[in-house]
């Protein structure tokens, strides 16, 4: 089946001037491994320039739109907005599931797995756009898809550090203080992946996914507050 990028550019209003550019913002290392040959690369480059516009565009709209809070406020309100999950979430919701391009082995894989690839694929997405259309687009294009997301994470204190609540709480109900353990870790160094669990004693109360190992470490923290039923 051939991938129509012309609809996906219908559906975002953004017509590219260099279609490869669109074409490789969705190209996965995996699928240039198994096409040889192929005239475009994968989409790392341009994941490695758009997670650096993506957090220019963000820290803008918080300084300008919260300007009663603090650095460490800002910064834990920006990490909560432009984590993995989120952003695949937003990849998801704009049909962006639709154009990967992947091996076949990467193509059956709906998990985890395929949460991090759509997610730096809008991140690849925002570098093709910076470059093909500019700052202003790209802009708006973040502003459209992305910033909505701020109301929700503001209004239910999502950007709090999950870490120090989950402490805080445990101590507070159970009288333990919580310890993190990497149970996986996974791809090469430019590209790692880990998998933490957050202990209370011996129980392993939830899981977390990042980029880092303190990534992972506050999505299992999130995610034991919420098994917990400890977010307010």
């Amino acid at each position: 089946m051939t991938i129509k990028f012309a609809d996906f550019e219908k559906k975002i209003k953004i017509s590219f001037k260099d279609k490869d550019l669109l074409k490789q913002a969705f190209t996965h290392r995996s699928y240039i491994n198994e096409n040889v040959g192929l005239k475009i690369s994968h989409n790392e480059r341009l994941e490695f320039l758009g997670d650096a516009v993506l957090e220019l565009i963000v820290t803008d709209f918080l300084y300008k739109k919260y300007p009663a809070y603090t650095e460490g406020e800002l910064t834990a309100m920006r990490s909560a907005l432009v984590n993995a999950i989120i952003i695949s979430e937003i990849a998801g919701a704009i049909g962006m599931n639709d154009y990967l391009l992947l091996s076949k082995g990467e193509a059956k894989d709906f998990g985890k797995a395929r949460q991090y690839i759509l997610a730096n694929t809008y991140e690849a997405l925002v570098g093709a756009i910076y470059l093909d259309q500019g700052y202003e687009v790209v802009d708006k294009f973040i502003t459209k898809t992305l910033l909505p997301k701020t109301e929700e994470i503001v209004n239910k204190k999502l950007w709090r550090d999950a870490k120090s609540l989950v402490q805080e709480k445990a101590q507070e109900f159970v009288s333990v203080t919580p310890s993190y353990k990497v149970l996986q870790q996974s791809g090469p160094d430019h590209d790692k992946h880990f998998t933490v669990g957050i202990y209370f004693g011996t129980n392993l109360i939830a899981e977390g996914k990042g980029k880092s190992k303190q990534e992972a470490e506050q999505s299992a923290a999130m995610n034991a507050l919420k098994a917990k039923n400890w977010l307010d």
